[in-house]
């Protein structure tokens, strides 16, 4: 089978040992941690994969340029190769740094809503996404085709927005109180699905028609980007770089955890197409929030890293085994039964909970359930994306109910061999096999914004 499937393109230098536990020791250890995966200690954890973001391995050219950093407060040198290198992917006139992308949608957000209650629109905001256009006091409206819906249906473009749909809600609402348009390359929350430049068009002509802005929220652009020259009608013969430029020209602002495509351990990046208001005010409200505008929350060392990373991200022999190592956990897992957002994304696969614990109503979290048995069966981390994430009604404080439950198993780039995909496919299969067993949770203890980071649960 793994003939198919793309080899690595890279040789491994250095090793880091692994650790394994008990069934009867991570038992334990899920109680300790309030049956909450992000409270476990990584040295607990036989593979990780709660994120991609900022878990990678860094090149021998990134950890050579890293040695190059200029740690001046202001004026930094890695700063001006970093701005280059930003100006030169996206085209854009203006860039800032930020410490990852919590910090670049902090700093930004607010600009557009300019009163309470203003709606930003999405394909799917994922959560701190969400929890920043709350905090701004908007409101997160999410608008993805519903094909996504589909587990089972294979769509080449998943991730794409219901243009239909989202004319009609800012007709509703009425221009005037619509903040902004937020697309998501690639989908996360919609099971890291890739969104056409079809649709990106469509999208930019009705931020056109009404004259509202269009922000890319762009962590993983470049397999975005590499999806298109895959499925897109006339984009096979087209450089990754170039089809990201074509995706950076439709929009307004980009805003970027560069812990994904960016392949560094930590930074975030802001930038601007022309809007000198939208500039000065995030220039602004960065010193008091993130750093300096020449260091914005990172260090010289890491922006020369992310300067050579955000290069590395757009090579197509990288893309193609990166996005292959998921194309073989997904079809390792339907294989043997297990249902999954299919087509796999770029970044991770999707196990689909709501189809393996129906008996698990959603305000009980079916896909936490799921995403704990697996830890306890091969210590595995994965994440819940589903109704425990989807958080509350920032209204009337209920629990919101998300449409998909998503056990997310979230691949890092350049970290494990196809040896330990397998691994992770014996012990979903096995969760599966024993999945009328999993029962839900409730909380002990709910912190108010981002709840799932930090709360702790116990099992019903």
């Amino acid at each position: 089978m793994k003939n198919d499937f793309a080899p690595e393109p890279y040789r491994i230098k250095m090793v880091e040992p692994l650790r394994r536990t008990t069934r009867e020791e991570r038992l334990v250890l899920l109680k300790e941690a309030g049956y909450n995966i992000f409270g476990l200690k990584s040295e607990d954890v036989y593979i990780d994969m709660l994120t991609d973001s900022g878990t990678g391995a860094m090149s021998d050219r990134q950890w050579s340029a890293l040695m190059q950093g200029d740690e001046a407060y202001a004026g930094s040198r890695s700063f001006y190769k970093l701005e280059t290198v930003v100006k030169e992917i996206t085209g854009y006139e203006h860039f800032l740094p930020a410490h990852q992308g919590r910090g670049a949608e902090q700093v930004a957000l607010p600009y557009f809503v300019k009163k309470k209650g203003m709606y930003f629109i999405s394909n799917m905001h994922f959560d701190t996404t969400r929890a920043h256009v709350e905090l701004a006091g908007g409101r997160a409206v999410d608008c993805v085709d519903e094909v996504c819906f589909d587990t089972e249906r294979y769509h080449p473009f998943k991730g794409n927005f219901d243009l239909e749909r989202l004319e009609t809600l800012i007709l509703e609402h009425g221009k005037e109180n619509i903040a902004g348009i937020i697309v998501t390359l690639t989908n996360n929350s919609a099971g890291g699905q890739p969104v056409s430049l079809e649709n990106q068009r469509g999208v930019r002509e009705i931020c056109d028609r009404y004259d509202l802005p269009y922000i890319i929220d762009g962590a993983r652009y470049a397999e975005n980007a590499y999806f298109i020259k895959m499925r897109e009608e006339g984009y096979a013969e087209k450089e990754l770089s170039a089809i990201a430029k074509e995706q950076f020209a439709l929009g307004d602002l980009f805003l970027m955890s560069a812990k994904k495509d960016g392949l560094v351990n930590i930074g975030g990046l802001i930038a601007i197409k022309d809007d000198e208001d939208l500039f000065r005010y995030c220039r602004t409200r960065l010193v008091p929030l993130e750093g300096f505008p020449t260091y914005g929350g990172m260090s010289g060392r890491d922006m020369e890293a992310l300067a050579v990373g955000l290069k590395e991200g757009l090579d197509f022999e990288y893309q193609r085994h990166r996005t292959d190592q998921a194309r073989y956990l997904g079809e390792s897992l339907r294989a043997a039964g297990v249902p999954i957002q299919y087509p796999p994304g770029g970044h991770a696969v999707f196990v689909d909970c709501k189809r393996i614990a129906p008996h698990i109503p959603y305000d009980r979290f079916p896909a936490q359930a799921v995403v704990n048995a697996l830890y306890v069966e091969a210590a595995v981390r994965g994440v819940e994306i589903g109704s425990f994430l989807l958080g509350r009604d920032p209204d009337t404080g209920e629990n919101l109910e998300s449409p998909m439950e998503f056990m997310r198993l979230t691949i890092p780039r350049r970290t494990y061999t196809y040896a330990h995909l397998d691994h992770v496919a014996e012990g979903v299969k096995k969760v599966h096999e024993n999945r009328d067993a999993l029962r839900g949770y409730t909380f002990e203890y709910e912190p108010p914004v981002l709840r799932h980071f930090t709360a702790r649960l116990r099992p019903l």
